[in-house]
């Protein structure tokens, strides 16, 4: 029997199955953006090859398959999501303008407002109010929301979010405005506040909910769709998705929270790298993840990977709790060009799948990293893809030289300039990840993944002063195989905020008990497993605008002094992300959240070699460039063995992925057969 994860980018579809003694089998597909499940099944083609099955052999036995998908990520990137209307409150359509009142870049005064994805004409005003308490000042007005309903006829929306103020407290308006809109308008999707995020801040919740309705449709269509092809291919198991918050959950609760599958992809490699520092025993990890398109950042401390409510997409507020990532637009498929201003640069735009990078002989004529690595050397045009898709090394000539001329320099500066200038920006979004929070990146380790990430680490780590880079067997396809680690997820939360009262004991382990049994229902009804309970809260200085989430597992709920236990661990995490913590100040206790973990075994371990290895030589040499042309030796990723030892400078081919290192560098072999690279 197999396990199967799917991770779909924005240039290559990854595929991973792992087989009940721990053999693991990857393979790589093109990417579909049209339509993404025609890679997914291409992929399923090739993997199935690999195996020596077919593929309905291959998903006969296949007893999990989990999936990353990216349609709600380029459905809110690409602006092509649902058309949508809100129904809000009478007098609080504008609440999604105001946003929070604070511009992305404050001091610029040009700075133009965010396009909504919902126009002022489509926000639709409902007679009703609740008030923070739960309330009802003025009840449903069934004409108010018949003339609204039937203005969300008339304006061909498919799509409509219904967030009333202080649904978080009570949901029933919401609720029956819901149900209301379902009756008389049955094809178009509805979302409302009190079931996407039923807390407090109505900008957020708004936002959010709003988010959830305009990729509703596409996500769900999708899922639906390639639930069927494979079923009708033969999977007899279930279908996964891979949650922003690195759960998955299946297909029907992924597509009603679809908002939560923005990061969906980018979560299944940090799962990974959860599961890398385990079998590492390495706590402290930067996870570096450089695809054809983007590169994804976050961090590993302790063994654990944070999450973080503040998240958002293309100037959309996504208040879902998602694995804290920051992702930079640069990739290998990053164009190099001189902008307006006569300023050289590499990104954010992109060349994609499609056409991709002139080498790829799509039709793409701009110089993009993958070209510069192809000048430089450091990529076998003959040997990429193991082969089966040869580059074009004169396109790549071609178009790097038309760049080195508006440059005044030569080809090969100007290649060595691009990848000088992207190994610079993803140095700097490391920076963002770790300096800035008072983080030491030199006190981590490097975890390299994703397809072009081998190639960067080693200068990117050396811009950080990081001393140490892993690099697993699976670098190319970690967001597949990370999906694999992953267990199911089921998040619940409720606002409790009373100012100037302190919460109560008894209302502590009142609300907490009400959420694990709401999440453990819902989990339940989807699996017979073993389920563990995550508690958290969200808290704030008195005066403060902001919460901070504070994990509350290993308490005692019992006990008469909870509230101050609590308190003490949001005095002791304040300090840990501000280098400061206020004791005497009131806290305030603004939301609960528990998860419901569906725990999912983990099957064979990684095999581990104990002997020892014989000397390594190299498949062959061929000129790269490091600050001059040399002959570099080339050694191939499938011959080495635990206990190898490479000095740099150094090629390493894989496949899929390619491993550069420099001069006083070192590359070690370890027992899991990944390689660990020692920086000099």
């Amino acid at each position: 029997m197999f396990t199967i994860g799917i991770d779909v980018g924005g240039t290559y579809t990854d595929l991973v199955a792992i087989d009940r003694e721990g053999k693991t089998v990857f393979a790589k597909s093109p990417s579909t953006p049209s339509d993404q499940s025609i890679g997914v099944m291409t992929g399923l083609d090739e993997l199935a090859r690999r195996l020596g099955l077919s593929r309905a052999e291959m998903l006969g036995q296949t007893d999990r398959l989990v999936h990353g998908t990216t349609v709600a990520t380029n459905a809110l990137l690409e602006r092509k999501g649902a058309k949508v209307a809100l129904l809000t409150t009478q007098g609080h359509r504008d609440i999604l303008e105001m946003r929070e009142g604070l511009k992305g870049d404050r001091y610029n005064l040009r700075t133009a407002p965010p396009e909504p994805l919902v126009p002022r004409e489509l926000r639709f005003g409902v007679r009703e109010r609740v008030k923070p308490d739960g309330s009802v000042l003025v009840p449903l007005d069934q004409d108010s929301l018949g003339e609204a309903i039937a203005a969300v006829r008339a304006s061909g929306v498919t799509s409509v979010a219904v967030c009333f103020l202080h649904a978080y407290r009570n949901p029933a308006h919401e609720i029956a405005a819901a149900e209301r809109l379902r009756r008389e308008l049955p094809e178009v999707g509805v979302s409302r506040s009190s079931d996407v995020l039923p807390q407090i801040k109505e900008y957020e919740r708004i936002s959010t909910t709003i988010v959830n309705a305009y990729v509703e449709p596409a996500v769900r269509r999708y899922l639906t769709n390639l639930e069927a092809r494979l079923k009708q291919a033969g999977l007899a198991s279930g279908l996964f998705i891979i949650l922003s918050h690195g759960g998955m959950a299946p297909v029907e609760e992924a597509a009603r929270l679809a908002a939560g599958t923005v990061l969906s992809g980018p979560a299944g490699g940090i799962s990974g790298c959860r599961r890398c520092a385990d079998l590492l025993g390495i706590p402290d990890l930067v996870a570096f993840d450089m695809g054809g398109t983007s590169t994804d950042i976050s961090l590993i401390t302790d063994g654990r990977a944070s999450l973080s409510a503040d998240g958002g997409l293309a100037d959309q507020r996504i208040a879902l709790r998602s694995l804290d990532i920051t992702s930079i637009a640069a990739g290998g498929g990053s164009i190099a060009a001189i902008d307006a201003g006569g300023t050289f640069r590499v990104g954010p735009e992109s060349a994609g799948s499609v056409p991709g990078p002139a080498c790829y002989g799509n039709g793409g004529t701009e110089a993009t990293v993958t070209d510069a690595n192809v000048i430089l050397g450091y990529l076998d045009a003959a040997a990429f893809m193991g082969g089966k898709r040869p580059l074009d090394r004169a396109a790549s000539e071609a178009a790097v030289d038309r760049l080195a001329r508006s440059l005044d320099l030569s080809r090969d500066e100007a290649a060595a300039g691009i990848y000088r200038m992207v190994n610079l920006r993803m140095a700097d979004g490391i920076r963002l990840m770790t300096l800035r929070r008072g983080v030491d990146p030199r006190r981590y380790a490097l975890l390299s993944f994703g397809g072009a990430a081998g190639l960067h680490a080693a200068e990117v780590a050396r811009e950080l002063e990081i001393k140490r880079i892993i690099v697993p067997t699976a670098a190319s396809v970690l967001s597949a195989w990370g999906m694999l680690t992953s267990d199911l997820r089921y998040e619940v939360s409720s606002t409790h905020y009373s100012a100037g009262q302190r919460i109560t004991p008894a209302e502590v382990r009142a609300i907490f008990s009400d959420l694990e049994q709401q999440a453990t229902g819902r989990l339940t009804s989807w699996f017979g497993g073993e389920v563990a309970i995550e508690r958290s809260a969200e808290m704030r200085y008195g005066e403060q605008i902001f919460e901070i989430d504070v994990a509350l597992n290993d308490l005692d709920w019992t006990s008469d002094d909870i509230v101050d236990r609590i308190e003490e661990l949001f005095h002791r995490r304040h300090e840990e992300l501000y280098t400061y913590a206020s004791p005497d100040q009131e806290v305030v206790f603004v939301n609960a959240r528990v998860a419901a973990i569906g725990v999912i075994p983990q099957g064979a371990d990684v095999a581990r070699d104990d002997a020892v290895a014989t000397a390594c030589a190299p498949s062959g040499k061929r000129k790269a460039f490091f600050g001059a042309w040399r002959d570099v030796p080339v050694y191939a990723a499938d011959r080495l063995k635990p206990g190898h030892v490479i000095p740099g400078p150094a090629i390493v081919e894989a496949e899929t992925t390619t491993v550069v290192v420099n001069d006083g560098d070192r590359i070690a072999v370890n027992d899991l057969g990944w390689l660990d690279i020692a920086l000099a």
